[in-house]
């Protein structure tokens, strides 16, 4: 177990880096922070130069890979960071200077116990990326294929059990102060960061993403996974399909091939609504350099490291929620926030679905590019609030992605209407899927409301132990003894603690932990 001291020594030094980029200004500001919190960060930045305009990106790349992962993770939860910093994380470029050929070909050699002239006829010994957790070479199989050979940076896996390890630790310190950081959970949130991560570093998981959702998405006609080389994956090393085609970024090399991008940008949100609601089962990391589109205009998905999964139960409740806010039947979805439990019964479904409507109403009808997306998070998260809805970890990945492919559909298309391209699939779905449960279902709620009111003792009760609303089970938190705890235990062992000391660790890890967790912007 690592001892409390190393953690502190850490969060210092990652504090420091974050107030040399100023990325601990925003702590001081913000209302929510709580008063140790504030004081420490003032300390913190004390002899640093403090640059006008914060960057908080270039503060987690300065901290190490795993801060650049978690970062990356950051920059879709502005309810967590706040709207600026989340806009800046949004730059943080996953890429880091490449480990040399040579350790990279000892690397190959060593996980697979044998010659790489065996495997492979060729490997180009510049590689095409470099990424926080691996680096990605041009190969050529030892039987003739063209393939893309991804192997992980050497020593990355114990870097991020290092680190993670401390985030665990500053999110129960953050989170035990209660309030706003109790609310959003920073702990679940790291909790699943380290699934996601471990995932992510064992590239025979990534290869088995890769051939489920290969499967999963066999009849949908224009979207591809590669295939992978079985032979030549392990933990440590994944073989794919080399991949030709145009970055989907590239629109004005789309265009010039004979490709319709407004055709591609409607495929795209229909391949992933099809992954998401269809299959729960969902390509969680299509941005821009992830997706290419071939000479016959297939779009080919590529890097499985992140995928995002939701049961069938949340997937109808998200396909219900989608096609009331589509059609402007926000009572429904009030009502479906209610039954999932992800709204507390003590508040009043109608002031929630008229807290909806004035965030939903300005959308309907209007393309992406006359949409100010950051007002309508910030109308969003301040219902969150409002309504003491507790952060629902399952549907982060989705949320996440599904920023992502709107942005990439915009600059195809900027003249596309979302709701317009979901409806019709949420509909079909929600007809073939559900049939008569959704029909009955209907009818109830139509014509015999009154038998859906429960009693006020079942109110109770639900509340007592609430429905999880489609959530799997969330990931197992670590057992954080708390500095204070830790304090109660020496004294009554016979062991005091300076209070300086104790005042110092608590406040490191809180100042550290906020960057991280809670109050950047």
């Amino acid at each position: 177990m690592t001892r409390p001291a190393t953690h502190i020594w850490r969060l210092l030094k990652w504090g420091r880096t974050a107030a040399r980029h100023g990325a601990l200004r925003g702590i001081e500001r913000d209302p929510n922070t709580p008063d140790p919190v504030r004081r420490l960060t003032r300390l913190a930045r004390l002899g640093t130069f403090q640059p006008k305009t914060p960057d908080y990106a270039g503060a987690f790349r300065d901290i190490g890979p795993a801060a650049i992962k978690l970062g990356q993770s950051l920059a879709t939860r502005p309810d967590l960071v706040g709207d600026e910093a989340a806009q800046n994380l949004l730059s943080l470029q996953d890429d880091l200077p490449p480990v040399a050929y040579e350790q990279i070909e000892r690397a190959v050699s060593a996980t697979f116990e044998q010659p790489l002239d065996s495997l492979f006829s060729a490997i180009d010994p510049v590689p095409v990326g470099a990424a926080s957790i691996a680096q990605v070479h041009r190969a050529v199989t030892s039987d003739g294929r063209d393939v893309a050979l991804k192997v992980l940076r050497p020593g990355i896996r114990e870097k991020f059990a290092r680190d993670i390890a401390t985030y665990e630790w500053a999110a129960a310190h953050v989170e035990a102060m209660g309030g706003e950081a109790a609310r959003l959970r920073p702990a679940l949130t790291i909790a699943n960061f380290k699934r996601w991560s471990n995932s992510e570093l064992d590239l025979r998981r990534e290869a088995a993403s890769a051939s489920e959702l290969a499967e999963a998405m066999h009849g949908f006609e224009g979207f591809r996974v590669p295939a992978i080389d079985w032979d030549r994956t392990n933990g440590k090393v994944l073989t794919i399909e080399w991949i030709d085609g145009i970055k989907i970024s590239k629109r004005d090399e789309l265009i010039a091939a004979g490709h319709d991008p407004a055709e591609l940008a409607q495929r795209l949100v229909l391949a992933f609504l099809t992954q998401a609601i269809s299959g729960g089962f969902f390509h969680a990391d299509m941005h821009q350099g992830n997706l290419f589109v071939q000479t016959d205009g297939t779009i080919v998905a590529i890097d499985f490291g992140i995928m995002g999964r939701i049961d069938r139960r949340a997937r109808q409740w998200l396909a219900e929620i989608l096609y009331g806010l589509t059609t402007g039947n926000y009572r429904r979805v009030a009502e479906i926030h209610f039954e999932a439990g992800y709204v507390p019964s003590h508040h009043d479904v109608g002031e929630f679905a008229t807290a909806l409507r004035a965030v939903g109403e300005p959308m309907r009808g209007k393309p992406v590019s006359e949409l100010s997306v950051g007002q309508m998070l910030d109308g969003l998260f301040a219902i969150t609030r409002d309504f003491d809805m507790q952060t629902q970890p399952h549907l982060l990945l989705l949320q996440k992605t599904m920023v992502m492919v709107e942005g990439i559909a915009t600059q195809l298309n900027p003249q596309i209407n979302m709701w317009d391209v979901s409806a019709p699939y949420v509909r079909s779905w929600i007809r073939d899927e559900l049939g008569p449960e959704a029909a009955m279902a209907d009818a109830v709620r139509e014509n015999l409301s009154t038998l859906l009111r429960l009693p006020d003792l079942v109110r109770r009760v639900e509340d007592r132990f609430p429905a999880k609303g489609g959530a799997p089970e969330h990931a197992p938190l670590p057992e954080v003894e708390l500095m204070w705890e830790r304090r109660a235990r020496a004294k009554s062992a016979g062991r005091n603690w300076p209070g300086y000391v104790l005042s110092a660790a608590i406040g490191a890890g809180a100042v550290a932990g906020a960057l991280a967790f809670g109050w950047l912007g």
